[in-house]
């Protein structure tokens, strides 16, 4: 597998924790070239030193001129890896038109953008990976997270679409759908909510990111060629 993703860049959004970072370093030792990209300088410039063969630029998917300035600093790009997201949680009765626009305008028009921008290379090339961070909530549903569960089984659709349009050209377009992942947000919840949420998961423990990143590089490697369209549940058996 390495010597299937060397010389290979691969661009990772909302890199500078959590699961877009332990991306960024799983496609880093797998030979990959990776470029970080997140909101967050200081973070990125921190991670980035960490990680061997990387560099790292700014990135608000929000944002469609700071899309453009990211993908043309990092050239031209093998494996996309879309990740990076953002929550304003709220009963939908009370959401405002701002909430689910910011929440949309991040986690599925900002992927989007960041797919359009990498496709012509990629169609060129006759190769490429777009690896889209989906999550549980996207195929299951949860209360109170109306606009991040919407922008979540966009993705998937969205993903199921550019499968069939990519595949003649080699291009393979798959969602990694993650469930309860130990990240700094799950560290803060109280006992009895990690004891609720425990109790909804078959295998009883939290994931971790490695395990979503190990799922996302091996889609991202020619072992997954034959793969495309589908939607790879990280998620300890809470929805199947």
């Amino acid at each position: 597998m390495v010597d299937s993703m060397t010389n290979r860049t691969a661009f990772v959004t909302g890199a500078s924790r959590g699961i877009g970072l332990a991306c960024a370093r799983a496609l880093a030792g797998a030979g990959c070239r990776v470029v970080l990209a997140a909101r967050d300088a200081a973070k990125l410039e921190q991670a980035s030193a960490e990680i061997p063969n990387s560099c790292w630029v700014e990135l608000d998917l929000a944002s469609p001129p700071s899309i453009e300035r990211a993908f043309a600093k990092a050239g031209k790009v093998d494996i996309l890896i879309n990740n990076a997201a953002v929550t304003k949680d709220g009963l939908a009765l009370r959401m405002k038109k701002e909430a689910w626009d910011a929440v949309l305008a991040t986690n599925l028009t900002g992927a989007f953008l960041a797919i359009q921008q990498v496709l012509h290379p990629m169609l060129r090339e006759r190769w490429g990976r777009i690896v889209n961070i989906s999550s549980v909530v996207g195929e299951a549903g949860n209360p109170g997270q109306a606009n991040y569960v919407a922008s979540k089984a966009g993705l998937i659709g969205l993903t199921k679409s550019l499968a069939q349009e990519l595949a003649s050209r080699n291009v393979t377009v798959n969602a990694v759908a993650p469930g309860f992942i130990e990240t700094d947000m799950t560290a803060s919840l109280s006992q009895e909510l990690k004891d609720a949420m425990l109790s909804r998961i078959p295998l009883n423990r939290f994931g971790k990111a490695e395990e979503v990143a190990a799922a996302v590089k091996f889609l991202a490697s020619d072992d997954a060629s034959y793969i495309t369209g589908q939607v790879l549940r990280v998620n300890g058996g809470m929805y199947m």
